[in-house]
């Protein structure tokens, strides 16, 4: 990967990245053996994906590694692992916003880290920006992803903003141009978790199943924090 690209725009897309079998191997999992949260039978997100060998498997696989290594580092791992999907039973917009949380083992009060909180049994906390600026994010898509079905829509740049109020979200959205990370099958997203990110509601609702994947340097965190995964 270009470092550059990423430094300057905040996102790359990676094509043909997971063979078939592996697209299929994930979907297959995430049907059957994954805690996933459900409406009407169908699964639309989950998280703790890690703990779900298939999902740890890809997240160490050379693959990944080498889109991830030259980035974080020799010594990435990855911290948690989210599930997105959009269908007619659960199409809805997901607002501009930034990533900014992280997912820990304990809580710890810290200057600067915080507010804590507590999502599906795993507490986590909002570190300086600092943090947030060395981890990195990679969307796996397991289905294609085109317009019409809700793809993830980024403005190119604003990582490099710092922690973004509303009122200066609402300003770049009228002065910088969006951009849709339209994706097929078995490509990586890779982003910065700074990069102010949405997607619409599916015009044509169908599967659009992403795995998310955060890493992070093992030695990221100050002592006493360690990472949930």
């Amino acid at each position: 990967m270009r470092q550059a690209d990423l430094d300057r725009d905040g996102f790359r897309l990676f094509t043909d990245v997971l063979a078939p079998s592996a697209v299929g191997c994930l979907v297959g999992v995430l049907a059957s053996d994954a805690p996933l949260l459900r409406r009407n039978r169908t699964a639309y997100g989950g998280r703790n994906l890690l703990k779900l060998s298939a999902t740890s498997a890809v997240a160490a696989s050379p693959a990944i590694r080498q889109l991830v290594e030259p980035i974080v580092g020799p010594t990435a791992r990855a911290v948690r692992a989210l599930f997105f999907d959009k269908t007619p039973e659960a199409n809805w917009p997901v607002l501009w916003h930034q990533d900014v949380s992280l997912a820990l083992a304990e809580k710890h009060d810290l200057d600067g880290w915080g507010p804590w909180s507590i999502k599906a049994g795993v507490w986590h906390v909002q570190p300086p920006t600092e943090i947030l600026e060395r981890t990195l994010t990679v969307r796996l898509h397991l289905d294609d992803c085109d317009g019409a079905n809700g793809p993830l829509t980024v403005l190119p740049g604003t990582h490099r903003m710092g922690r973004l109020s509303r009122d200066r979200i609402a300003e770049l959205r009228r002065t910088t141009c969006e951009v849709a990370c339209v994706a097929p099958a078995g490509s990586a997203l890779v982003m910065r978790p700074l990069l102010l990110h949405a997607s619409s509601t599916a015009r044509k609702p169908s599967h659009r199943r992403v795995i998310h994947l955060e890493f992070a340097a093992e030695d990221a965190l100050p002592a006493p924090l360690a990472w949930a995964a």
